[in-house]
């Protein structure tokens, strides 16, 4: 069933399907619940879940200003606080486990997922920072040469020539939201993390690669890592077979 809450002063959507104990659903960057289908059939055979649409994402509303990962958190630790949750499982692929990490770092959690998660700054090329230092250069430069508003436009032409896809198709607030996401870096909180914890990755995943997966099996002590050869960063859609068979054993309530 859809339904829809305020939080934080913006009106949140998600699917609450099943009964039993809790379990959260966090869809990745560009995606909404409908993209966490699989998930969602799973987990409702044994608990109540809870797929959301992220703000900015699906039928939720955008942030009013470019939301950060603390952001994002707050907002969960308000949906479940508002639902009378308690310790809950949650699951997130990619964005959704940046939120995930976080919250499971501070707040009760019976199991977590990570799915193809992000949450680790990724290792940038000597390419990358000539981009962004020319394009910073650039900013400053150009109004000195051509003036505000065509430096606007040379500006725009430069950031939708680099920037990635998701960037691109992206709003303007939602683009700083990428922007701070991707340029945080959780290692420092997942120590914090007791629940026990599956990773869960496609081994070609290219966006958040294994390198990620195997920092975070090492900083989240009760971690175990499953991957999949021939997966990508949506290792449920290549490998939804065995995907769902190891989540549902992971989340099978004890006998």
């Amino acid at each position: 069933m859809e339904k829809q809450i305020n939080i934080k002063g913006i009106k949140l959507n998600y699917r609450q399907v099943g009964n039993g104990d809790p379990m959260i659903i966090m869809h990745g960057w560009g995606c909404d619940s409908s993209a966490m289908a699989l998930f969602e059939r799973v987990g409702a055979e044994h608990h109540t879940v809870y797929n959301l649409d992220l703000p900015g994402f699906g039928k939720s509303q955008e942030p009013p200003m470019p939301w950060t990962v603390e952001d994002y958190t707050q907002m969960l630790e308000a949906f479940v606080e508002a639902q009378g949750i308690s310790a809950p499982i949650l699951l997130g692929h990619s964005f959704g486990g940046r939120v995930a990490i976080l919250y499971a770092s501070r707040n009760e959690v019976s199991k977590l997922i990570l799915v193809d998660a992000a949450g680790v700054k990724p290792r940038r090329s000597l390419s990358y920072y000539i981009k962004v230092y020319s394009f910073k250069l650039a900013r400053r430069i150009y109004p000195l040469i051509v003036g505000k508003e065509k430096a606007g436009k040379k500006i725009e032409a430069m950031r939708s020539k680099r920037g990635s896809d998701d960037y691109k198709s992206s709003s303007p607030v939602m683009r700083q939201v990428l922007v701070k996401a991707v340029n945080s870096d959780l290692k420092h909180v997942m120590p914090s993390i007791s629940a026990p914890t599956l990773l869960i990755w496609g081994e070609e995943d290219t966006a958040t690669p294994m390198r990620d997966a195997r920092i975070m099996n090492k900083h989240i002590a009760n971690s175990r890592l499953v991957s999949f050869a021939g997966a990508g960063h949506f290792s449920f859609v290549d490998n939804p077979y065995q995907v769902t068979a190891a989540v549902r054993r992971f989340i099978q309530p004890n006998d």
